[in-house]
Protein backbone atom coordinates (compact mmCIF):
# COMPACT_ATOMS: atom_id res chain seq x y z
CA UNK A 1 0.00 0.00 0.00
CA UNK A 2 1.44 3.60 -1.01
CA UNK A 3 2.23 5.88 1.70
CA UNK A 4 -0.41 8.84 1.59
CA UNK A 5 1.19 12.02 -0.18
CA UNK A 6 1.36 15.25 2.07
CA UNK A 7 3.63 17.49 3.39
CA UNK A 8 4.77 15.14 6.43
CA UNK A 9 5.32 12.01 3.83
CA UNK A 10 7.36 14.23 0.68
CA UNK A 11 9.90 15.42 3.56
CA UNK A 12 10.58 11.50 3.70
CA UNK A 13 11.25 11.27 0.08
CA UNK A 14 14.83 11.46 -1.64
CA UNK A 15 14.62 15.07 -3.42
CA UNK A 16 17.52 16.24 -5.89
CA UNK A 17 18.19 20.12 -6.03
CA UNK A 18 19.84 21.97 -8.86
CA UNK A 19 18.41 25.49 -8.50
CA UNK A 20 19.18 26.99 -5.31
CA UNK A 21 20.96 30.58 -4.40
CA UNK A 22 22.92 30.35 -0.90
CA UNK A 23 21.90 34.26 -0.15
CA UNK A 24 18.52 33.31 -0.59
CA UNK A 25 18.10 30.95 1.86
CA UNK A 26 19.11 31.63 5.17
CA UNK A 27 17.22 31.15 8.46
CA UNK A 28 15.37 34.89 9.88
CA UNK A 29 17.78 33.93 13.13
CA UNK A 30 20.83 33.83 11.48
CA UNK A 31 20.46 37.32 9.26
CA UNK A 32 20.07 38.99 12.58
CA UNK A 33 22.86 37.25 14.29
CA UNK A 34 25.28 38.03 11.93
CA UNK A 35 23.87 41.76 11.90
CA UNK A 36 24.98 42.17 15.13
CA UNK A 37 28.03 40.49 14.98
CA UNK A 38 29.35 42.30 11.54
CA UNK A 39 27.58 45.97 12.57
CA UNK A 40 24.90 45.83 9.79
CA UNK A 41 22.42 47.98 10.87
CA UNK A 42 19.69 48.04 8.16
CA UNK A 43 17.56 45.47 8.62
CA UNK A 44 14.11 46.54 8.88
CA UNK A 45 13.33 44.12 11.91
CA UNK A 46 15.17 42.01 15.29
CA UNK A 47 12.74 39.65 15.55
CA UNK A 48 12.55 36.47 13.47
CA UNK A 49 9.37 35.77 12.85
CA UNK A 50 9.00 39.65 12.05
CA UNK A 51 11.97 39.58 10.01
CA UNK A 52 10.46 36.26 8.02
CA UNK A 53 7.32 37.98 7.57
CA UNK A 54 9.14 40.82 6.02
CA UNK A 55 10.82 39.24 3.45
CA UNK A 56 7.61 36.93 2.30
CA UNK A 57 5.89 40.02 2.36
CA UNK A 58 8.74 42.33 0.35
CA UNK A 59 9.43 39.50 -2.15
CA UNK A 60 5.36 38.77 -2.83
CA UNK A 61 5.01 42.68 -3.58
CA UNK A 62 4.93 42.99 -7.25
CA UNK A 63 7.90 45.17 -7.26
CA UNK A 64 11.08 44.30 -8.20
CA UNK A 65 12.94 46.66 -6.22
CA UNK A 66 11.33 45.48 -3.09
CA UNK A 67 12.35 42.02 -4.10
CA UNK A 68 15.93 43.30 -4.62
CA UNK A 69 15.66 44.88 -1.33
CA UNK A 70 15.37 41.69 0.39
CA UNK A 71 19.11 40.66 -1.17
CA UNK A 72 20.72 43.46 -0.24
CA UNK A 73 20.04 42.35 3.49
CA UNK A 74 20.68 39.04 2.87
CA UNK A 75 24.10 39.87 1.22
CA UNK A 76 24.77 43.01 3.94
CA UNK A 77 25.55 40.29 6.53
CA UNK A 78 27.71 37.85 4.77
CA UNK A 79 30.60 39.87 4.19
CA UNK A 80 33.15 38.15 6.46
CA UNK A 81 34.58 34.49 6.23
CA UNK A 82 32.63 33.75 9.29
CA UNK A 83 29.35 34.52 8.12
CA UNK A 84 29.79 32.77 4.78
CA UNK A 85 30.80 29.47 6.22
CA UNK A 86 28.01 29.56 8.97
CA UNK A 87 24.89 30.40 6.59
CA UNK A 88 26.97 27.29 4.20
CA UNK A 89 26.67 25.07 6.60
CA UNK A 90 23.43 25.97 8.07
CA UNK A 91 22.44 25.65 4.10
CA UNK A 92 23.30 21.86 4.04
CA UNK A 93 21.55 20.95 7.09
CA UNK A 94 18.40 22.64 6.24
CA UNK A 95 18.26 20.91 2.67
CA UNK A 96 19.09 17.72 4.76
CA UNK A 97 16.60 18.00 6.90
CA UNK A 98 14.16 18.84 4.31
CA UNK A 99 15.01 15.09 2.59
CA UNK A 100 17.14 16.35 -0.14
CA UNK A 101 20.23 14.25 -0.48
CA UNK A 102 22.25 16.00 -3.46
CA UNK A 103 22.03 19.68 -4.40
CA UNK A 104 23.69 22.12 -6.09
CA UNK A 105 23.93 25.52 -4.58
CA UNK A 106 25.00 28.80 -6.33
CA UNK A 107 26.36 32.52 -5.47
CA UNK A 108 28.33 34.90 -7.60
CA UNK A 109 31.46 35.45 -5.46
CA UNK A 110 32.07 39.42 -6.29
CA UNK A 111 29.10 40.05 -4.09
CA UNK A 112 30.84 39.39 -0.81
CA UNK A 113 34.09 41.51 -1.68
CA UNK A 114 32.64 44.87 0.23
CA UNK A 115 35.17 44.07 3.02
CA UNK A 116 38.17 43.05 1.49
CA UNK A 117 37.33 39.33 1.21
CA UNK A 118 39.24 37.82 -1.86
CA UNK A 119 37.50 35.62 -4.04
CA UNK A 120 39.26 32.74 -3.33
CA UNK A 121 38.68 33.75 0.70
CA UNK A 122 35.64 33.39 -0.21
CA UNK A 123 34.99 30.03 -2.61
CA UNK A 124 37.05 28.70 0.42
CA UNK A 125 34.84 29.73 3.39
CA UNK A 126 31.97 28.60 1.47
CA UNK A 127 33.58 25.22 0.79
CA UNK A 128 34.14 24.66 4.78
CA UNK A 129 30.71 25.44 5.57
CA UNK A 130 29.37 23.38 3.03
CA UNK A 131 31.40 20.34 4.43
CA UNK A 132 30.78 20.83 7.41
CA UNK A 133 27.29 21.03 7.45
CA UNK A 134 27.32 17.49 5.29
CA UNK A 135 28.94 15.87 8.47
CA UNK A 136 26.78 17.79 10.48
CA UNK A 137 23.81 16.07 8.49
CA UNK A 138 25.70 12.74 8.69
CA UNK A 139 25.48 12.82 12.57
CA UNK A 140 21.41 13.73 12.62
CA UNK A 141 20.98 10.35 10.25
CA UNK A 142 20.65 12.78 7.16
CA UNK A 143 22.65 11.81 3.86
CA UNK A 144 23.54 15.14 1.87
CA UNK A 145 25.98 16.43 -0.64
CA UNK A 146 26.66 19.56 -1.74
CA UNK A 147 28.12 20.70 -5.11
CA UNK A 148 28.80 24.90 -5.81
CA UNK A 149 28.09 26.98 -9.08
CA UNK A 150 29.89 30.14 -8.79
CA UNK A 151 27.58 32.73 -10.57
CA UNK A 152 28.90 35.83 -12.32
CA UNK A 153 26.61 38.74 -12.44
CA UNK A 154 25.24 39.54 -16.05
CA UNK A 155 25.52 43.56 -15.61
CA UNK A 156 29.21 43.65 -14.04
CA UNK A 157 31.34 42.54 -16.48
CA UNK A 158 33.21 39.87 -14.61
CA UNK A 159 32.29 36.43 -16.00
CA UNK A 160 35.96 35.32 -17.49
CA UNK A 161 37.28 36.08 -13.98
CA UNK A 162 34.49 33.99 -12.38
CA UNK A 163 34.66 31.15 -14.91
CA UNK A 164 38.27 31.00 -13.86
CA UNK A 165 37.81 30.64 -10.71
CA UNK A 166 35.15 27.86 -10.71
CA UNK A 167 37.94 25.91 -12.58
CA UNK A 168 40.18 26.41 -10.17
CA UNK A 169 38.40 24.79 -7.79
CA UNK A 170 36.59 22.17 -9.80
CA UNK A 171 38.39 19.47 -7.48
CA UNK A 172 36.91 21.03 -4.13
CA UNK A 173 33.36 20.52 -5.22
CA UNK A 174 32.39 23.76 -6.94
CA UNK A 175 31.05 21.38 -10.22
CA UNK A 176 29.95 24.21 -12.36
CA UNK A 177 29.23 27.87 -13.32
CA UNK A 178 26.36 30.53 -14.17
CA UNK A 179 25.54 33.94 -14.93
CA UNK A 180 22.18 35.66 -13.27
CA UNK A 181 21.07 39.30 -12.58
CA UNK A 182 19.21 41.05 -14.94
CA UNK A 183 18.21 39.45 -18.44
CA UNK A 184 16.87 42.33 -20.23
CA UNK A 185 19.68 44.37 -21.71
CA UNK A 186 22.30 41.72 -20.83
CA UNK A 187 22.12 39.04 -23.08
CA UNK A 188 24.05 36.02 -22.48
CA UNK A 189 26.09 36.35 -25.74
CA UNK A 190 27.86 39.82 -23.55
CA UNK A 191 29.85 36.48 -22.23
CA UNK A 192 30.82 34.58 -24.56
CA UNK A 193 34.51 34.50 -23.69
CA UNK A 194 33.65 32.94 -20.47
CA UNK A 195 31.73 30.07 -21.69
CA UNK A 196 34.13 29.58 -24.59
CA UNK A 197 36.56 29.49 -21.72
CA UNK A 198 34.44 26.82 -19.51
CA UNK A 199 33.87 24.59 -22.77
CA UNK A 200 37.70 24.15 -23.68
CA UNK A 201 38.12 23.39 -20.02
CA UNK A 202 35.66 20.51 -20.54
CA UNK A 203 33.30 22.49 -17.20
CA UNK A 204 30.02 22.69 -16.94
CA UNK A 205 27.34 25.92 -16.85
CA UNK A 206 24.05 26.50 -16.60
CA UNK A 207 22.66 30.04 -17.72
CA UNK A 208 19.72 31.73 -16.08
CA UNK A 209 17.43 32.34 -19.55
CA UNK A 210 14.07 32.83 -19.90
CA UNK A 211 12.85 33.35 -16.86
CA UNK A 212 12.12 37.14 -17.12
CA UNK A 213 12.77 37.57 -20.68
CA UNK A 214 11.56 35.37 -23.92
CA UNK A 215 12.80 33.17 -25.88
CA UNK A 216 15.60 35.01 -27.56
CA UNK A 217 17.24 34.69 -24.13
CA UNK A 218 16.88 30.77 -24.39
CA UNK A 219 18.01 30.74 -27.66
CA UNK A 220 21.41 32.57 -27.39
CA UNK A 221 21.81 30.75 -24.46
CA UNK A 222 21.96 27.23 -25.89
CA UNK A 223 23.10 28.58 -29.38
CA UNK A 224 25.69 30.69 -28.81
CA UNK A 225 26.58 29.97 -25.19
CA UNK A 226 26.18 26.25 -25.29
CA UNK A 227 24.37 26.19 -22.15
CA UNK A 228 23.50 22.23 -20.41
CA UNK A 229 20.93 23.63 -18.71
CA UNK A 230 18.12 26.24 -18.30
CA UNK A 231 17.80 28.48 -15.34
CA UNK A 232 14.02 28.49 -15.12
CA UNK A 233 13.74 28.31 -18.90
CA UNK A 234 10.01 28.96 -18.34
CA UNK A 235 9.45 30.80 -21.41
CA UNK A 236 9.91 27.99 -23.61
CA UNK A 237 6.22 27.59 -23.82
CA UNK A 238 5.97 30.60 -25.87
CA UNK A 239 7.46 28.45 -28.54
CA UNK A 240 4.33 26.20 -28.20
CA UNK A 241 0.82 26.03 -29.57
CA UNK A 242 -1.45 24.36 -27.81
CA UNK A 243 -4.95 24.29 -30.64
CA UNK A 244 -8.21 24.21 -29.49
CA UNK A 245 -8.95 20.47 -29.68
CA UNK A 246 -6.05 19.90 -27.20
CA UNK A 247 -3.49 18.97 -30.28
CA UNK A 248 0.24 20.78 -29.61
CA UNK A 249 2.47 21.95 -31.55
CA UNK A 250 6.09 22.71 -30.94
CA UNK A 251 8.21 25.19 -32.44
CA UNK A 252 12.14 24.54 -33.75
CA UNK A 253 13.00 25.42 -30.83
CA UNK A 254 10.97 24.04 -28.39
CA UNK A 255 11.47 20.83 -30.33
CA UNK A 256 15.44 21.02 -30.11
CA UNK A 257 15.20 21.96 -26.07
CA UNK A 258 13.29 18.97 -25.70
CA UNK A 259 14.51 16.49 -28.20
CA UNK A 260 18.63 17.28 -26.65
CA UNK A 261 17.01 16.78 -23.13
CA UNK A 262 18.14 20.22 -21.94
CA UNK A 263 17.25 20.65 -18.66
CA UNK A 264 14.71 22.97 -17.12
CA UNK A 265 15.41 24.32 -13.52
CA UNK A 266 11.98 25.21 -12.81
CA UNK A 267 11.24 27.35 -9.73
CA UNK A 268 7.25 27.44 -9.62
CA UNK A 269 6.69 29.50 -6.16
CA UNK A 270 9.52 31.90 -7.82
CA UNK A 271 8.19 32.30 -11.04
CA UNK A 272 4.88 33.56 -9.16
CA UNK A 273 6.36 35.90 -7.63
CA UNK A 274 8.34 37.79 -10.46
CA UNK A 275 5.17 37.32 -12.88
CA UNK A 276 6.45 34.01 -15.02
CA UNK A 277 3.38 32.75 -13.88
CA UNK A 278 0.10 33.54 -12.11
CA UNK A 279 -0.84 30.61 -10.07
CA UNK A 280 0.69 26.70 -9.64
CA UNK A 281 -1.92 25.80 -11.59
CA UNK A 282 -1.30 27.78 -14.49
CA UNK A 283 2.61 27.24 -13.95
CA UNK A 284 4.01 25.78 -17.74
CA UNK A 285 5.57 23.22 -15.47
CA UNK A 286 2.34 20.99 -16.11
CA UNK A 287 2.26 21.64 -19.73
CA UNK A 288 5.67 21.03 -19.94
CA UNK A 289 5.90 17.61 -18.20
CA UNK A 290 2.88 16.36 -20.31
CA UNK A 291 5.12 16.75 -23.10
CA UNK A 292 8.12 15.40 -21.00
CA UNK A 293 10.98 17.58 -21.40
CA UNK A 294 13.40 17.45 -18.99
CA UNK A 295 11.74 18.75 -16.13
CA UNK A 296 13.30 19.46 -12.77
CA UNK A 297 11.93 21.14 -9.66
CA UNK A 298 13.59 24.04 -7.53
CA UNK A 299 13.70 26.32 -4.81
CA UNK A 300 15.27 29.53 -6.04
CA UNK A 301 15.76 30.88 -2.58
CA UNK A 302 13.35 29.63 -0.03
CA UNK A 303 13.68 32.49 2.09
CA UNK A 304 12.43 35.06 0.12
CA UNK A 305 9.90 32.51 -1.75
CA UNK A 306 9.19 30.91 1.95
CA UNK A 307 9.12 27.52 0.39
CA UNK A 308 11.47 24.48 0.65
CA UNK A 309 11.98 21.18 -2.26
CA UNK A 310 8.74 19.36 0.03
CA UNK A 311 6.34 22.68 -0.21
CA UNK A 312 7.28 22.72 -3.83
CA UNK A 313 6.40 19.24 -4.26
CA UNK A 314 3.17 19.24 -2.12
CA UNK A 315 1.98 22.64 -4.29
CA UNK A 316 2.56 20.67 -7.72
CA UNK A 317 0.84 17.55 -6.01
CA UNK A 318 -2.36 20.01 -4.95
CA UNK A 319 -2.38 21.57 -8.48
CA UNK A 320 -1.93 18.98 -10.76
CA UNK A 321 -2.28 15.55 -8.67
CA UNK A 322 1.49 14.72 -9.02
CA UNK A 323 2.21 11.60 -6.82
CA UNK A 324 5.33 9.87 -5.65
CA UNK A 325 5.83 8.21 -9.31
CA UNK A 326 5.91 11.51 -10.73
CA UNK A 327 8.20 13.02 -7.68
CA UNK A 328 10.87 10.22 -8.96
CA UNK A 329 10.55 11.31 -12.28
CA UNK A 330 11.39 14.69 -11.73
CA UNK A 331 13.96 13.80 -8.94
CA UNK A 332 15.95 11.47 -11.95
CA UNK A 333 15.76 14.24 -14.13
CA UNK A 334 17.47 16.65 -11.61
CA UNK A 335 20.03 13.86 -10.54
CA UNK A 336 20.66 13.19 -14.42
CA UNK A 337 21.41 16.62 -15.06
CA UNK A 338 23.62 17.08 -12.33
CA UNK A 339 27.05 18.56 -13.12
CA UNK A 340 28.87 16.00 -11.28
CA UNK A 341 30.70 12.18 -12.58
CA UNK A 342 27.98 9.75 -14.27
CA UNK A 343 28.98 6.85 -11.86
CA UNK A 344 28.32 9.43 -8.91
CA UNK A 345 25.13 10.55 -10.29
CA UNK A 346 24.25 6.67 -10.99
CA UNK A 347 24.98 5.82 -7.86
CA UNK A 348 22.79 8.04 -6.22
CA UNK A 349 19.78 7.38 -8.52
CA UNK A 350 19.91 3.64 -7.80
CA UNK A 351 21.00 3.49 -4.15
CA UNK A 352 19.41 6.40 -2.99
CA UNK A 353 16.13 7.61 -4.82
CA UNK A 354 14.99 4.61 -6.43
CA UNK A 355 14.58 2.58 -2.60
CA UNK A 356 13.24 6.08 -1.22
CA UNK A 357 10.57 6.03 -3.73
CA UNK A 358 9.93 2.74 -3.63
CA UNK A 359 9.09 1.81 -0.12
CA UNK A 360 7.09 4.94 -0.66
CA UNK A 361 5.04 3.68 -3.69
CA UNK A 362 4.73 0.28 -1.57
Amino acid sequence: MSTPVTLDTIRLAPKVLLHDHLDGGLRPQTVIDLARATGYSDLPHEDPDELREWFAAAADSGSLERYLETFAHTVGVMQTKEALTRVAAECAEDLAADGVVYAEVRYAPELFQERGLTLEEIVEAVQDGFREGERRAAESGKRIRIGTLLCAMRQNARSAEIANLAVRYRDAEVVGFDIAGPEAGYPPTRNLDAFEYLRQQNAHFTIHAGEAFGLPSIWEAIQHCGAERLGHGVRIVDDIKVAEDGSVHLGRLASYVRDRRIPLEMCPSSNLQTGAASSIAEHPIGLLTTLRFRVTVNTDNRLMSHCTMSSEFAALHEAFGYGWADMQWFTVNAMKSAFIGFDERLEIINDVIKPGYAALLG
